[in-house]
């Protein structure tokens, strides 16, 4: 298990609103309203995050989405992990490259969708702004406001999918994927130059 301390800001309310809407050119209103008040159930107020690199993503994390991914692109899932998220993306109809390779030494496919080892989410944003594709990424809700995320993704281009329920991982265990049910964060789906409709999108509304 890998622990790591978070660079985030314990702001105000209203400096939150602020935040939100530069980060989305999005005026404030009632979902943006819940949109933070779930950042701040999730923990952000927080001055540090424990972060673990063996959980996996559930099935029903991709099926969710699979509305939101083109269908005509390749997808990366760079990140093998026990192996299984390439496979379900597979299962759900996409064409998907699935492989342990290097992140950080390839590029490949048309959109990169996974869910990252977040204690190495400030070098693989670095990468991800160098490769300037479109991406999916399960991430949790803090990330948004890290120094680093703002200085690669503070744009247009950038936007958030909000799940209507928290994820619950498979934790791995020995090698072995177990599914858990307490899981004690809440993630998005960051998703990078994919040309939704809104800046914020709320599954299930």
């Amino acid at each position: 298990m890998k622990i790591e301390k978070e660079d985030t800001t314990n702001a105000t309310e209203l400096n939150l609103f602020m935040k939100v809407q530069s980060i989305f050119h999005t005026p404030t209103c009632g979902r943006v309203n819940y949109f933070l008040n779930l950042l701040y159930m999730a923990g952000f107020h927080s001055k540090t995050f424990i972060v673990y690199d063996d959980y996996m993503t559930p099935k029903y994390a991709w099926d969710n989405i699979k509305h939101l991914i083109p269908n005509n692109k390749v997808i990366w899932e760079p990140f093998y992990g026990d192996g299984k998220s390439g496979e379900y993306l597979t299962e759900l109809g996409f064409e998907v490259i699935h492989e342990p390779v290097d992140f950080f030494e390839n590029d490949l496919g048309d959109i990169i969708v996974s869910n990252p080892p977040f204690s190495k989410c400030v070098k693989i944003l670095e990468q991800l702004h160098h490769l300037d594709k479109p991406f999916i990424l399960i991430m949790p809700t803090s990330k948004i406001f890290t120094n680093y995320f703002r200085k690669h993704f503070n744009t247009p281009d950038l936007q958030i999918v909000v799940p209507r329920n928290r994820i619950h991982f498979y934790k791995k265990i020995n090698g072995i994927s177990q599914q858990t049910n307490k899981c004690n964060f809440d993630c998005f789906y960051y998703c990078y130059k994919l040309d939704l409709d809104r800046g914020i999108t709320f599954l299930g509304f």
